[in-house]
């Protein structure tokens, strides 16, 4: 028999041992996750879908907050980053407002005669030029000299937010679609002139934005014929160009999916209204937003309603012989509508300042391509409708990715995807929700704890993220990572763990701490600056990987995201 005291002792150390454990893995550990990762199992390109950006207020490009940002963005891709932005041709003196923009690009003299002026229009493509990202033109929306006069709406050209900004009669129909043709082909000249043709065919051109709404105030036919002359004007000045639309709603509706596909079978059968002959189209465009809601008191995600509308949209190109391999590009991609709501005016947003809006967004992210696969389309932008709003209140609450030069922690995720080159290789995670239960009820209960994974020629890099539709306690996930098929001989891989959380990659949190100061210091915001980008969860690591496969284990809290990279020689 062992003596008395070796068994006191030898429980004591287990006890010990246990506490240990207890406290590295967290109070609220959960179910371990195994998430296995297959180097040589490739299934898809990547394409980058994540570096597209688009706002409503196209003067915000030339504001330092933009400027800045701008840069930023440029920075976070090793690929060219794209653009977006509404009012490219609104009357008014470039002032911008939430919602609102303009750059007074047209008018008439008494006699009708164009006139135009392009200097706020080439300030903002300046900008755009200086930070080195691209722009995705969007022709709209209408100049007040050109805009119909409807007999059924009689609002004024501009209605300020928080009224429908989209009800006044910048979104008419032109009094003459000639004089819109021509003003197009004009300012298309204009740039090709100031930037040169061959930038300008790495372009993207887009009609207008969500003509299935009150942003158009026509009929389906009245937008296959503002589409018709926009081409026609656009070829004429710039021949190639790159142009698609028709920036639909999500067509999750039925009625965006009925103009979606009416769009598509005037393109595939039609003859042009402007010149009589085939009608190009060069990508597909149309947009998928989730629907955030209080439930009980707490935020709950809709990632359901997001993928819905991706899903039906992309059967409805694959319909389609002719355009099923077009690219499609999501020209606006989010948790949900309305960028300038803030989370003073709909609690619902409140999301967005910390990490739920990130976690959510790597689901978003795989569950987009996974469908665009399943349907046999070319997904080539998930472009996330989110810039930043000059001059408001630090971490208000709109969807924007820096609050007065600030980074928040959804930034940081695009950063992450930045890092990840290569082709799509297989991942697979035993806590993953699958994929027709993401498109029907999002994640119901509990937690959604996946990953994403690429392989270049001597790096890889793994996306993990532990994300929950409700704002309310998940347990942390004990996860491990199993990345098999290194290359032979490779005995030393370098691993490196980039982390978005609560103590991570987080000015938000830091922020909070200092008291949610409406006027910082310069001393705080040093420190916010400095805790604001991208952060390494520790130190990188030399392991070995002689056998073809290096494990990592990792503690994932609820709604963090994690990046692994591994680079070999």
């Amino acid at each position: 028999m062992r003596p008395m005291f070796a068994w006191i002792f030898s429980g004591w150390m287990l006890l010990a041992a246990a506490a240990l454990l207890l406290h590295a893995q967290g109070p609220n550990t959960g179910t371990p996750v195994s998430v296995d990762v297959d180097l040589e199992h490739i299934v898809g390109r990547n394409q980058g879908i994540y570096r597209w950006f688009g706002y409503d207020e196209g003067n915000y490009t030339t504001a330092p907050g933009g400027r800045k940002l701008l840069h930023e963005l440029h920075d976070l891709s090793p690929e060219p980053v794209y653009i977006r932005f509404h009012h490219l041709l609104t009357s008014g003196d470039g002032k911008p407002e939430l919602k609102w923009s303009s750059t007074g690009v047209y008018r008439e003299d008494a006699k009708g005669t164009p006139i135009y002026n392009f200097a706020i229009l080439d300030g903002m493509f300046d900008v755009l030029r200086e930070a080195g990202v691209r722009p995705m033109v969007e022709f709209g929306f209408m100049p007040e000299g050109l805009a119909a006069v409807l007999p059924d709406r009689h609002e004024p050209y501009q209605v300020h937010f928080p009224g429908s900004t989209i009800a006044g009669a910048s979104n008419n129909p032109p009094k003459d679609y000639a004089k819109w043709g021509a003003l197009v082909r004009a300012v298309t000249a204009h740039l090709v002139e100031r930037y040169g043709r061959e930038i300008m065919l790495t372009w993207y051109f887009e009609v207008w934005n969500e003509p299935d709404i009150d942003y158009w105030h026509g009929s389906a036919e009245d937008y296959w014929k503002l589409y018709d002359y926009t081409v026609a004007g656009l070829r004429s000045a710039l021949p190639g160009a790159r142009v698609g639309g028709p920036a639909t709603t999500g067509p999750g509706s039925a009625k965006a999916a009925s103009f979606l596909e009416g769009f598509l079978e005037h393109v595939n059968s039609g003859r042009s209204a402007a010149n009589g002959k085939s009608i190009p189209l060069d990508f597909i465009s149309f947009h998928v937003k989730g629907r955030p809601m209080i439930e009980d008191g707490h935020v709950t995600m809709g990632i359901a309603h997001e993928l819905t509308d991706a899903d039906r949209g992309f059967a409805i190109v694959a319909k389609f012989p002719k355009f099923r391999q077009l690219p499609i590009i999501l020209s606006e991609a989010d948790p949900e509508g309305c960028a300038a709501c803030s989370s003073r005016q709909n609690p619902a947003n409140n999301y967005r300042n910390g990490t739920m809006y990130a976690a959510y967004t790597g689901a978003a992210y795989k569950g987009l391509m996974e469908l665009a696969r399943r349907h046999g389309v070319d997904l080539i932008s998930m472009l996330s409708w989110s810039f930043e709003f000059e001059g408001k209140d630090y971490f208000e609450g709109f969807r924007s990715l820096s609050t007065n030069g600030i980074d928040k922690p959804i930034l940081n995720f695009f950063r992450m995807a930045g890092l990840m080159e290569g082709d799509w290789v297989e991942a697979h995670s035993t806590s993953a929700t699958p994929l027709n239960d993401l498109v029907r009820q999002g994640v119901s209960s509990g937690q959604d704890v996946d990953a994403l994974a690429t392989r270049g020629r001597s790096d890889a890099a793994v996306l993990v993220w532990n994300y929950r539709q409700r704002d309310t306690p998940v347990e942390t996930a004990p996860v491990t990572l199993s990345v098999r098929h290194l290359p032979p001989g490779k005995a030393r891989v370098l691993v490196s763990q980039y982390r978005i959380d609560a103590d991570h990659s987080n000015a938000y949190t830091v922020w909070q701490a200092m008291g949610s100061p409406q006027h910082p210091t310069a001393e705080q915001l040093a420190e916010l600056q400095d805790r604001a980008g991208l952060e390494l969860l520790r130190s990188p690591e030399w392991v070995d990987g002689s056998d073809g496969v290096v494990i990592v284990r990792m503690e994932l809290p609820a709604e963090s995201v994690e990046l692994i990279t591994l680079h070999w020689d």
